[in-house]
């Protein structure tokens, strides 16, 4: 009997220490709302990987990330375009300039708006975060950029609906081509 017992209390031991281990590694984020349109879609059930940048990995231009929300309670599901040090420029016809040079972001759709314009200077821990769908997306361009303490991973698959599973779609952004 004191072994059964024994082996019991080890096998809940080594299922709490597996369980621990993988939501400190992963963990799911249900996207809320349509500011991700058209890549990401309300109600869409995201895996995050939270040791995407751990070992001194930081975010890249592109990727999608869940950060928690500078200003409120609760984690936002946003995507990268400005990095530490460099300046972002949006303009009210969409378009968004690195250090005054244009970001190609294939993933949007055409004719996309922004309903605010400016621009950011940022810090060397600061990320510039906007949402793919632009005119509906509360994002970097109204709370302001986030730091790197901030990201709590990137995200890596969808999960739910299962019609939608698949690769979340992070991309390699790079600057349009200078006549």
């Amino acid at each position: 009997m004191r072994t059964l017992i024994r082996e019991t209390l080890q096998v809940i031991l080594l299922a709490l220490v597996i369980f621990f281990t993988i939501h400190s590694m992963v963990q799911t984020f249900r996207v809320d709302g349509i500011s991700s349109e058209p890549n990401l879609h309300n109600g869409q059930w995201v895996l995050v990987n939270k040791t995407a940048y751990w070992f001194g990995r930081n975010p890249q231009r592109g990727d999608i990330v869940i950060a928690q929300h500078p200003a409120e309670p609760g984690d936002v599901i946003k995507r990268i375009i400005g990095l530490p040090g460099e300046t972002v420029e949006v303009k009210n016809d969409g378009t968004v300039y690195i250090n005054g040079e244009l970001l190609e972001e294939p993933y949007l759709p055409p004719n996309h708006i922004s309903p605010i314009s400016g621009t950011w200077p940022l810090t060397d821990e600061q990320y510039f975060v906007m949402g793919d769908n632009r005119p509906s997306s509360s994002d970097s361009r109204y709370w302001g950029p986030i730091t790197r303490n901030k990201v709590i991973g990137k995200a890596w698959i969808i999960i739910w609906p299962l019609h939608d599973w698949g690769w979340a779609p992070n991309h390699s952004l790079v600057m349009a081509a200078t006549p």
